[in-house]
């Protein structure tokens, strides 16, 4: 099939459809069971995007222990992302007509498996065979999983539903990057790597007992991708903001640890404390965004872009572990928002075709990560870790004319130039 369109077979009672198809979505789920479902997919994501981000508070100590700079231990980093940016439309276009269910059990247990394989390694490479693993995992989950709160909640419900399932990327933050890190230093990088492959498999189990079962209503085409980017600018307007907002965090996030240890003196555990005020108030950030930017989404990504600017900006003014907490603690607020308001954007831009822009905006944020990583590696490798500041900054201040620029959404009924 060479674009979007229905299998012309309805859901079974039981099972979950998109909202407006026959079967009835979150009608037929039921209530309890659909608020389950979400709650096993936010431990999904928690699982994956703790997994993808945990080397960040573990750059110093992996690249010692197998004999690589901090720059090519980003690599940690940049490779998942990559692959999560080119296997989200793929793997969206290759599940067909599977069972959504299945395919997102299939991928949590890939990752779970990844994360034991690089606890085990011994050489650099091993590491990032495994980490391509993960980002296959993260790319194929994260964008069927994104658009998946429209079929287990009500519509009005929706919203909600999304800051949840997107609460498990800040948690990640608040809970599994610092536990990781914190760990790591205690007891080495393998048992946290080999930690996050436990919670992998227990995101599996909880999946496997509380996620519906999810037929493919509305197939997805290889034509599909395309045909959208061409057709609705709102679409393409929120994955150039995805890059700018992403690739400039991540180009100054990912060597956080290196930054605070060369301006601060902060040691690990210090470093993973900071991590969790970050993800802490990300938390707050994610909640407050699910609500406003439900209405007022154009402003959110305006509010993000000018906070993650100032607080990265002040990075280089501070001396003190305690003086980077307030600044840390601003840009986590501004972060955490950032998940969810873009989806909200993409999903408002493109509502009949959730999988489809779904899959472009996982491909747009896990690329920006990539990018993030990678060209923050080039720079600490040749300059002091803070010149990741100014490049990061300028690409969050140029979001802000992007979201502004342009006409109102297609779910407004108006024009999307």
């Amino acid at each position: 099939m060479s674009g979007a369109g229905t299998t012309g077979v309805a859901p079974p009672p039981g099972t979950a459809g998109p909202p407006g198809e026959p079967g009835g979505g979150a009608g037929r789920v039921g209530a309890v069971r659909g608020w389950a479902a979400v709650v096993s997919v936010a431990v999904g994501i928690f699982a994956l995007m703790t997994s993808e981000l945990l080397p960040v508070g573990l750059l110093t100590p992996v690249g010692s222990d197998l004999g690589v700079s901090t720059g090519t231990a980003g690599l940690m980093v940049t490779v998942p992302g990559i692959v999560a940016a080119l296997s989200a439309p793929l793997i969206t276009v290759l599940a067909g007509r599977i069972d959504r269910r299945i395919v997102l059990c299939g991928l949590i247990g890939v990752m779970g498996a990844a994360n034991l394989v690089s606890s085990f390694a011994d050489h650099f490479a091993l590491v990032l065979a495994a980490r391509f693993l993960v980002g296959v995992a993260v790319g194929g989950f994260w964008s069927i999983a994104g658009g998946i709160a429209l079929r287990l909640v009500p519509e009005h419900h929706v919203g909600r539903a999304m800051a949840v399932i997107f609460g498990g990327v800040e948690t990640a933050t608040v809970l599994g990057v610092p536990a990781g890190t914190h760990l790591g230093d205690l007891a080495g990088w393998r048992t946290a790597f080999a930690a996050v492959g436990v919670l992998g498999l227990f995101a599996l189990v909880c999946m496997v007992f509380l996620l519906p079962s999810l037929p493919a209503v509305r197939v997805v085409g290889p034509l599909s991708l395309p045909r959208l980017l061409r057709d609705v600018p709102a679409v393409r307007r929120g994955l150039a903001l995805t890059l700018l907002l992403v690739t400039g965090h991540f180009l100054a996030w990912t060597y956080l640890r290196p930054i605070l240890e060369e301006r601060t003196g902060a040691d690990g555990g210090t470093v993973g404390g900071l991590l969790l005020a970050f993800g802490v108030a990300g938390l707050v950030g994610n909640v407050v965004a699910g609500v406003g930017a439900v209405r007022h989404v154009r402003g959110v990504v305006v509010a993000i872009g000018t906070t993650t600017a100032l607080a990265v900006c002040l990075l280089p003014a501070v001396g003190t572990p305690a003086g980077a907490l307030p600044v840390v603690l601003l840009w986590g607020l501004a972060y955490g928002a950032v998940p969810v308001t873009l989806q909200t954007w993409i999903l408002r831009a493109a509502p009949r075709e959730t999988e489809a822009a779904t899959s472009l905006h996982v491909c747009a944020f896990n690329l920006s990560i990539a990018l993030g990583a990678w060209g923050g590696g080039l720079l600490v490798d040749r300059l002091p870790a803070v010149a990741v500041v100014a490049p990061a900054a300028l690409l969050a201040l140029i979001a802000v004319p992007v979201a502004m620029a342009g006409g109102r959404f297609v779910a407004d009924g108006e024009s999307t130039s």
